[in-house]
């Protein structure tokens, strides 16, 4: 029942698009206070949110610096208890998780995304005690979770809800600095510009260069015919 509910969830992914690199979900979880809880019975959960969360953007409306920002402050809120007006205590609680190239190559992106999903509340749920009956999803997009949790999906969530928001600066953040590590490790394909996403600069490496191990197979098949037919495994 509504009334048992005691934590919001915003949850959003990035890295469906990328010719390379692994597909990350952020979930966010805190817990509700009365007034946030009185919203979510009168079916306006969309304002349920901490007040840290004011003022936050989806993670494409807003510059790398204002991103690393929000992350930032996200990471240190998750360590520090803070007061409200009210002078009630809010926790926040963070998880994450990657499906790899690999996977999405054999299972297909939407499959890859649900395990992502199921993953990222399966490593939240080490952090915090969340059950489906006490805890309420608000999910970006297409994505859905298990279906034994209450949720709502949110069209365009990330520019709507502050939770989902937050949620998609963590996962860009995350994933970005995964691929700037595999930057380090193959060079040649620009991953720390484009991320991995398709844009000419990445194309014209595939094609010199041919796929790397972090590259998505199924993704680059539209390169084929002027692909090398062996993967490249640079090392540093």
């Amino acid at each position: 029942m509504v009334e048992n509910i005691k934590y919001m969830i915003g949850v959003d992914e990035v890295g469906r698009g990328p010719l390379a690199g692994p597909l990350t979900v952020a979930a966010i979880a805190f817990r509700l206070s009365k007034i946030q809880l009185g919203n979510l019975m009168a079916k306006r959960a969309l304002n349920a949110r901490p007040q840290i969360f004011e003022n936050i953007k989806d993670s494409k409306k807003l510059s790398f610096k204002k991103r690393e920002e929000w992350y930032n402050n996200i990471k240190y809120q998750i360590s520090n208890i803070k007061t409200t007006s009210q002078n009630s205590k809010i926790k926040i609680f963070l998880a994450t998780s990657s499906v790899s190239n690999q996977i999405i190559d054999k299972i297909g992106i939407t499959k890859a995304t649900d395990l992502a999903v199921k993953q990222v509340i399966k490593n939240l749920r080490k952090k915090v005690k969340i059950t489906p009956f006490n805890s309420y999803f608000l999910l970006d997009g297409l994505l859905k979770a298990p279906k034994i949790f209450s949720q709502k999906t949110i069209i365009k969530g990330d520019e709507r809800v502050p939770i989902i928001s937050a949620a998609s600066i963590v996962a860009k953040v995350s994933r970005d600095r995964k691929m700037l590590r595999f930057h380090k490790k193959f060079p040649y394909y620009g991953f720390d510009k484009h991320k991995g996403y398709g844009t000419s600069m990445h194309r014209g490496s595939i094609e010199k260069y041919g796929l790397s191990e972090i590259h998505r197979e199924t993704y680059c098949k539209f390169l084929s015919s002027k692909l090398k037919t062996k993967s490249l495994k640079l090392q540093l």
